[in-house]
Formats: C-alpha cells, structure tokens, sequence
C-alpha cells in the first residue's frame, strides 16, 4: 500500500559524493574542521595550514576561486580542478575555499549534504565569535543595573559548552520571536535573504501563522505533492516555533526548483528574479484552488492581495496633445539610479568608495525619475489616435493603487549591447525609514501636470494609504560574477542583521552604509500593528518557555 502523498525527503546527493562517503566516510569532514575559520558576521571559509596564501598546484594561481580536494589536500583553481580529478581517480569532491561549500568536480556544481552541514555549524558553535566579550557585558549591566542575580549561574569561561549555552540561552530570550537563521545550501544566499523578508512581512505572516493555507487540506485537494505554498507554511510553522537553531530550507528549494526549473541549480542567482518567481508560484497555486475573482478581476491569492499594485501609463503626442492611458498590474517597482557620476573604475566592475567617484543617490531621487516624464526616442514613435499616424510622443509613470507591502528594487546590475559588458553599480542610496508615496499617486502626477488646478480625478486615492514604514532591506556586496546578499529585519525599531545561519543586531547606521538591492516596506498601520503582537517570550515546540535573563 502506497500513500497518496508520500513524506517529502530531501533530494539526494550526487552519486559522486555517495561513492566519496561509502568510500572515506566523514574523515574528510572532521578533519576539515580544524581549517574551517568564522569571521566575527559568521562567514566561514577554510585555511589550508601552514598556507599563508593558498595557490592552485598546477599553475601557483591564487586568484578567484580555489578548491581544496577531500581525498588529496591539494588545491586547484576553477581552470585546473577538472584535469586533478581526470589524473586522480575518484577524487571528485572538494570544498570552495572561499565559501566552505562542498563541489563535486564532475558535477561542475555544488552539493548539499546535511552531514557536511552539520560539521560546518558544529565548527560555528566551538569558534563563536565575542562570546567572552558577550558574558562580560552581561556582567557589567548586571552591576550597573542593580538587577537581581538570583537564579542566574556563573559560567565558567574556559567552558566553551557553557559559553555556547549562555549566548545561546540570552539570544533565546532577548530576539523577538520569528528571528531564526537559514542555513546556506550552497550559494542560496539570495534565497535566504528574500526569505528572511517574506517571513517577516506583516500581512504574509498573519496569513500563515492563522493557518489560511492548510497543508493537510491543500494535500487531500492536490495529487502532486510538492506545493510551493505548503513549503512556505512549514517554513513559517520552523522560524514561528521558538527553535533559534539555523533552519535549513531544503524542501523548499526542491519544491521551487520543480516550479522554476531553469534556475534549479546551486548556482548563484539573483535575489529580484528569486522574489518574483516566487511570488508567482504562490499565485498558480492558490489561483488553481480558488478559482475566484474579485468583481473588479483582481486576483484573490495571498501574494497579489499582499504585493499587487497598479501603475499608470500616460503616453501624450507632442503634436496634438493626445493622451493614451493604460493600466498594468505590479508586484514590484524597478528604480533606476542616475549614473551619469560614476567614474571609469565603476564600469569596469570595481568597487568604488564614495569620495572616488561614485555618488550618492537617494530613494526619493530614484521615485522623482521614475514618474518623471520621458521623450520617447525617434524609433518609438506611436500611433495617435487623433492625428492617425505616428508621432513623437512623451511618456510618465504614475502610481494607481498602492499595496499593502511596497517592494522597491534598485537596478544594480547593467548590461550594455553596444560596450558588449556588464557592470555592477556600487552607489550607495539612501533612503527614509518612513515614506510617503502621496507625490507619486496618478492623482498627484495628474494634478502637478495641468498646474495643481483642482479637479475632480476618476477614482481618487483620497482614501488610500500612502505612508510606509521600512521593515526589510535586502543589500548586496561584492561583484557581479561573486556577491552575497544579506537581509537587515527592522522590528520594534531595531535593525537585526540575516545572513544565511547568523543573525546579530545591528545599528541603523549599518544598515544606511549597505548596498541596498530592494527594499520592503509595509503601511504604517500594518507595521505598528505586526510591533505590537511580537512576543519576546517563544514557546519551543516542547511547550517550555525560555525565561528572560537578568540584564538583558
């Protein structure tokens, strides 16, 4: 007897890395761990001993990436890994240097094993970075406070273990709830951050946790058993649940990779595209389960009724003055930063401090571009209805209907046909923690446009909420072929720090000095409401709370 819905297991492994453990077992890995190091933000990599700079064996590169061979010890670079492995039989897996992620040499890709994982985090664990500086500060609040210690045990500071449980016992009790860290599947930290933002969106939380999307019902309606929605709800039911250990989305993945299967590799990909393929898997789904609309058509699923919003299209002749307006749906807003100040160091793809030639360009500025009028170039001429040929015309985005989260994303990344190259833009932006997107609503555009004489405008936003309070900010750093992306959690007014298994907290000024990629913001209402039912008292799965410390 078979189950209609069999229990989801995770995808396995390459066959090379089954030959290599059936083979070595987990020597490679234990003995890998003592080369693994931890930077104070939690990024690990690996140290070849007695190697100030590792270099490949074959050609004494040391540049770009470097793989360190589990059977061998030798390290090779991307251009000479294939020949090792073709010399040396059977020496097929081996850890990125720089990331600490295992490759499979074969495969020309990277692999996920829970068990490699597991002694990546156990290294995280011995090597936790300030966790002495941690303790002490807890001491001196202690004093300085006059608190009560009663009930609080000292610890022993040449006890790791204890150390461990401390911080690991004040983080518990000191995050607000829904604060977990996501483990890094190999190169999945664009993944993670958008994650990491998606489960700390007011409204997309309550849908979840007030179990709209039941999985056991979703499953007796479903013969296919991977359900994009359902993995998210475990996913929030995980991160909701009290746990703070790093979480490791793999089901996740699988399920996405099924419904984006150009992109199912674990190769890095870019956090916007993840966000809106996402965003659509939700939508086919709960599209086909619902099957209802509203009566003015808009779209019932959870991500249209969180994200939808609508933009303005006003396409005006210049001859007559004709205008030609259409209306299209959007889960998202693609700004363009002004590039006109960036230095010859910025094309070629390096990064470049402020007072070098870059500029600072502001999220305000960003939105005045967006719905600035355009003349549109001599081959986009188009047809007006009223002179009946083809004329210049000028084009301007508005704002119709504003969403309930307002996701912003920055265009970074520019490929030019003609230059035939790409370039990351290492402009900082800044932007307010509160918004107000009256300026950018059609009926304002509209108004501004014919000199803010008052009249009536078909469907006016009166009504509408236009001010937004940040809660997630999604950054980028480093190149364009090699970047990581990291998610900054604004809850209660304080800035918390995702990246991938590590979350810290931070201060704003953090936050306003990082590369923002896309930012998420939220009705203020929403916002302050979501502040107001965050509890800093998790209940684990077991039913046992996790009591406050003295000082905290």
């Amino acid at each position: 007897m078979t189950l209609r819905n069999p229990p989801y297991t995770n995808p396995k492994p390459c066959k090379h890395l089954l030959d290599y453990k059936l083979k070595h077992g987990f020597n490679g890995y234990k003995s890998l761990q003592k080369c693994i190091r931890t930077t104070p933000n939690g990024r690990s990599s690996v140290e070849k001993p007695n190697t100030k700079i590792p270099s490949c064996s074959s050609c004494n590169g040391f540049q770009g990436r470097l793989y360190f061979c589990l059977v061998c010890s030798s390290i090779s670079c991307l251009d000479h890994i294939l020949m090792h492995t073709q010399f040396q039989n059977g020496h097929n897996i081996a850890i990125d240097l720089e990331r600490a992620e295992l490759y499979c040499i074969v495969c020309s890709d990277q692999v996920y094993d829970p068990d490699f994982d597991r002694a990546v985090m156990s290294k995280h664990m011995v090597d936790m970075p300030d966790v002495k500086d941690d303790i002490q500060s807890i001491g001196k609040r202690l004093c300085k406070r006059k608190r009560s210690v009663s009930g609080v045990q000292l610890v022993d500071l040449k006890k790791p273990q204890e150390l461990v449980l401390m911080r690991d016992r004040r983080a518990k009790s000191c995050y607000p709830l829904g604060l977990r860290g996501l483990n890094n599947l190999g190169n999945t930290c664009f993944m993670n951050s958008v994650l990491q933002a998606l489960l700390h969106a007011p409204p997309l939380r309550s849908y979840f946790l007030t179990n709209q999307h039941n999985r056991e019902t979703c499953r007796k309606r479903s013969v296919n058993r991977l359900c994009l929605p359902c993995d998210i709800d475990s996913i929030f039911s995980a991160v909701f649940s009290g746990d703070r250990s790093p979480y490791s989305p793999a089901q996740f993945l699988y399920s996405w990779w099924q419904h984006s299967a150009n992109l199912a590799s674990y190769e890095q990909q870019d956090a916007h595209e993840f966000l809106i393929s996402v965003l659509d898997g939700i939508h086919e789904k709960e599209d086909k389960i619902r099957n209802k609309k509203r009566e003015n058509g808009d779209c019932q699923c959870i991500a249209h009724r969180v994200f939808s919003g609508m933009l303005r299209s006003d396409v005006t002749c210049m001859t007559c003055g004709f205008t030609s307006t259409t209306y299209d749906p959007c889960v998202d807003i693609s700004l363009n930063l002004e590039t006109s100040n960036y230095s010859a160091a910025n094309v070629a793809n390096k990064p470049v401090k402020p007072n070098e030639g870059s500029c600072t360009s502001s999220l305000l500025g960003c939105l005045d571009l967006f719905t600035r009028p355009e003349k549109l170039g001599s081959d986009q001429k188009l047809y007006c209805e009223k002179c009946r040929e083809r004329q210049d015309s000028s084009k301007q985005l508005s704002i119709r209907r504003l969403p309930l989260v307002l996701c912003l994303h920055i265009k970074r990344f520019e490929h030019s046909l003609v230059r035939k190259m790409s370039r990351k833009i290492d402009s900082y932006l800044h932007f307010p923690f509160s918004l107000d997107m009256m300026p950018y609503l059609s009926s304002s555009i509209i108004r501004n446009r014919f000199g803010n004489r008052i009249f009536a405008f078909e469907g006016d936003e009166s009504d509408m909420s236009t001010d937004f309070e940040v809660f997630a900010v999604v950054t980028h750093s480093g190149t364009l072929e090699s970047g990581h992306y990291v998610t900054y959690l604004r809850l209660s007014d304080q800035w918390y720090k995702c990246d991938d298994a590590w979350i810290t907290e931070v201060d704003e000024g953090i936050v306003r000095a990082s590369q923002c990629y896309m930012m998420f913001y939220v009705q203020k209402m929403l916002y302050y409401k979501a502040n107001e039912n965050l509890s800093y008292l998790p209940i684990s799965p077991k039913g046992e709370a996790f009591h406050p410390i003295s000082g905290c």
